[in-house]
C-alpha cells in the first residue's frame, strides 16, 4: 500500500467525455484520481497522463461497472493502492447501441443499458458506501462524498431511446434513496444532470442539436462542454456545498 493519499476519487468512465472532464479537473485541485473504463486503455492513460503532467496523481482502473466482479476487482485495487476512497463520481453510462422507436426497442438493449446506467452504479454505491462508513468509524476520512452523473433525460421524453431516459430517471432515485440512508453517517449523496453535452454520445447527433441550440431550445444557445459539468462536480467535492445532500 502507497502513503495515505490526502483525498481520492474514483470517476466511472473517465476515459473519455465528461468523465475525463471532471477526472482533470479534481487532479488539477490535488485529489488522486482512480480513473475507470471499460474497453479503451489508451484514452484512460491519456486521460492519468494528462493528470500527472498537470502535477496531480491519478490511476488507470479497469472495469465493466454492469459485472460484479470487476467492480469488486476495481475497488479491491484502490484500497490496496490508496486504503481510502473519499469521492465516489457514478460517470459512466451508455446510449443505446441504436436509437429506435419505443414500440421496436428491443429487451437486450433495455438490459445492457439498465446494467451500465442503473444497476451498476446501484451496487457500486452500495459497495463504496460500506467502505466509507467503515473508514469513518475509523477516522481514516472525513466528509465523504457520492455525486451521480445524470441527465436532462431523466424527466425528458425521447422515445427513440426509452432505456436511456428509464435509466436516468432511475438515476435521480438512486440518489434520493442514497441521500436519505446515508445522511446520518455524514455521507453526502448528489446528482448533476446535464444538458446537450459535446461528448462522443452526443456526437451522432451534432447536425440536429446545432440547429436546436440555434434555434434556442435551451437559454444559453451553446453547447455543453465537460468542463461545466466538471466544475459542478468540483464545487461539490471541494465542500461548497456542505448543507445539502
Amino acid at each position: 500500500m502507497m502513503p495515505a493519499a490526502e483525498r481520492v476519487a474514483l470517476v466511472t468512465g473517465a476515459s473519455r467525455g465528461i468523465g475525463r472532464g471532471i477526472a482533470l479537473a479534481l487532479g488539477g485541485h490535488g485529489w488522486v484520481v482512480g480513473v475507470n473504463y471499460r474497453g479503451n486503455a489508451a484514452a484512460a492513460q491519456d486521460t492519468v497522463a494528462a493528470i500527472q503532467a498537470a502535477g496531480g496523481a491519478a490511476i488507470a482502473l479497469q472495469a465493466d461497472i454492469a459485472a460484479s466482479a470487476d467492480r469488486q476487482q476495481m475497488l479491491d485495487q484502490v484500497m490496496m493502492e490508496y486504503g481510502r476512497i473519499d469521492l465516489l463520481v457514478n460517470n459512466a453510462g451508455m446510449g443505446p447501441r441504436q436509437r429506435v422507436d419505443l414500440l421496436e426497442m428491443s429487451e437486450a438493449s433495455y438490459d445492457e443499458v439498465m446494467a451500465v446506467n442503473l444497476k451498476g452504479p446501484l451496487f457500486l454505491t452500495q459497495a463504496v458506501a460500506r467502505l466509507m462508513i467503515d473508514l469513518l468509524g475509523a477516522g481514516a476520512i472525513r466528509g465523504p462524498k457520492i455525486v451521480n452523473i445524470g441527465s436532462i433525460s431523466a424527466y425528458t421524453s425521447s422515445p427513440n431511446r426509452g432505456e436511456y431516459c428509464l435509466s436516468k430517471a432511475g438515476m435521480g432515485m438512486l440518489t434520493r434513496l442514497f441521500a436519505d440512508r446515508l445522511a446520518e453517517h455524514g455521507i453526502n449523496v448528489y446528482e448533476v444532470r446535464p444538458g446537450i453535452v459535446a461528448t462522443d454520445m452526443t456526437s451522432a447527433v451534432t447536425g440536429k442539436y446545432d440547429q436546436l441550440i440555434s434555434d434556442g431550445v435551451t437559454p444559453i444557445r451553446r453547447w455543453g462542454q465537460p468542463d461545466d459539468v466538471a466544475r459542478a462536480v468540483l464545487a461539490i467535492a471541494e465542500d461548497y456545498l456542505p448543507f445539502s445532500t
